[in-house]
């Protein structure tokens, strides 16, 4: 049954996607904590922040993790949602989606080796304070590169989903416009580092709503979604 699909129908799926959503802590980390600590242009005051304040870092990296879990959930959830749309362009969404949670873990596990160098003495005698503090920026230098391009990964899944969205008949099309539309942002800004480094992109987070105002609906109207019509 096209309504149907490892045991999951659309409005179950549309509510298992949107929780996911809802508890994603990623922007806790992103906003809050991770800011708090890592101080851009500053190694000096960063070494010292996560040294002094490693329960705060330890907590932005589960936060981190905490997302891939549910990146997976709602790759999943989403495929059984939109299959009926499209089944081959719904997996290649998917599996966007999943490519991203890669990229972006193994950026993650960077401030994994972060927090070890900086939380075992040991490596202090090893490196030298200056060592110790190269390889620190070393280190979070290469987060940022890594999680850039798993956005970049992230904003084609936007678009497909955009485009699914779109050509469905029982989620509105806006939704597929302001996804689309949030995933050509995310691909500017990720590709920023590389190509850009000092283009003004501030204005370019107004289009990252897109997802919240998807959220919303899933968890609002998503366990009143109509089966679409057989063919």
């Amino acid at each position: 049954m096209a309504d149907r699909i490892a045991g999951l129908n659309l409005r179950q799926a549309a509510v298992i996607a949107g929780l996911g959503y809802l508890l994603n802590p990623v922007s806790y980390a992103e906003f809050a904590l991770y800011p708090k600590l890592v101080i851009a242009g500053n190694i000096d005051q960063t070494v010292q922040n996560i040294t002094n304040h490693g329960g705060l870092f330890v907590a932005a990296v589960l936060c981190y993790l905490v997302n891939f879990i549910g990146d997976v959930v709602i790759a999943w959830a989403l495929y059984v949602l939109l299959a009926p749309v499209n089944r081959a362009v719904a997996l290649l969404t998917a599996w966007f989606r999943l490519i991203y949670t890669a990229v972006a873990l193994g950026g993650v596990m960077n401030l994994v080796t972060v927090y070890r160098l900086l939380h075992t003495p040991e490596y202090l005698t090893l490196f030298g304070a200056n060592e110790l503090k190269a390889q620190v920026d070393l280190l979070l230098n290469a987060y940022g590169y890594t999680w850039a391009m798993s956005l970049l990964i992230f904003g084609i899944h936007l678009v497909l989903l955009g485009c699914l969205i779109f050509r469905s008949n029982y989620v509105p099309r806006i939704l597929g416009i302001l996804l689309a539309i949030d995933g050509v942002g995310w691909m500017v800004s990720s590709l920023r580092p590389y190509l850009f480094p000092n283009a003004p992109l501030g204005y370019i987070s107004i289009t990252y709503f897109g997802e919240l105002v998807f959220m919303l609906w899933l968890l609002i109207r998503g366990w009143k979604l109509k089966e679409p019509a057989q063919s």
